[in-house]
């Protein structure tokens, strides 16, 4: 039997690279992925692929960042068999390679109001379906970690550290009503870098340097892992981070 079999997944930033990838690893486990994301046409070439897999998929336009608009989604895809997971994986329009001292505000403060934001606004319209069925799995991605030394990240640390006190909240809030939050931690992916991405080189080398395996984790990896948190046979896993970095990430 597939792993989430007879399960709704919300998947916010489902165009993405890793969303994608989530995305596709909960179709082939048996979900129904729900793709919702500001852009159409990237969802639907997702979705094309899962469906083309012999997976289901629909698709949203939905603002993550707008609470009228994530509330309605979410209730729209509730009125179809309930909300069983809910992985946020929008971007956080970080500005990287620019030094603090050098940074506008503005550009350093928008991954955290970003990420607060929408985690909030996602994970309580899933949280609010999902406590009268006393289930369910909320998702966060990135975890905090170490200072990054040889490439200027602004606000990004900073914004994962921010999404761990809140998983850490809803864990123990949600935990009497039978609902998990667990975070996945990479310590980065290197095909999620655009090719003419800045210092790009230089971040894949700091990225796979820092594994005890020699290699990072792809973006399969990430799918696979995800869609296995997401089941039933990871149900002990709450208020925990679950680290697929290859050894590059010891706490």
């Amino acid at each position: 039997m597939t792993l989430l079999a007879g399960k709704n997944a919300i998947v916010y930033g489902g165009g993405g690279r890793v969303g994608s990838a989530v995305a596709e690893a909960f179709a082939a486990e048996g979900a129904r992925v729900f793709l919702a994301g500001r852009t159409r046409a990237r969802l639907e070439e997702v979705a094309g692929r899962i469906r083309a897999a012999g997976g289901a998929a629909e698709t949203a336009e939905v603002d993550a960042l707008d609470e009228q608009a994530v509330d309605a989604h979410a209730d729209a895809v509730a009125a179809q068999g309930g909300i069983d997971v809910s992985f946020n994986l929008i971007a956080h329009g970080d500005v990287q390679g620019t030094p603090l001292v050098d940074m506008a505000t503005a550009d350093y403060e928008r991954p955290v109001v970003t990420a607060v934001r929408t985690q909030f606004l996602t994970a309580r319209a899933a949280a609010r379906h999902m406590m009268p069925r006393r289930s369910g799995v909320i998702l966060l991605f990135g975890g905090a970690g170490d200072p990054v030394r040889d490439f200027p990240v602004g606000g990004l640390q900073v914004a994962f550290h921010a999404l761990e006190a809140m998983r850490r909240q809803l864990a123990a809030e949600l935990g009497p009503h039978g609902i998990r939050a667990v975070t996945i931690r990479t310590g980065g992916i290197p095909e999620t870098l655009p090719r003419d991405f800045p210092g790009r080189e230089v971040i894949e080398r700091g990225i796979t340097g820092k594994t005890m395996l020699g290699r990072a984790a792809t973006l399969a990896d990430v799918g696979a892992v995800a869609a296995f948190v997401a089941s039933d046979r990871a149900r002990t896993m709450t208020a925990s981070t679950v680290n697929v970095s290859c050894g590059a990430l010891t706490d």
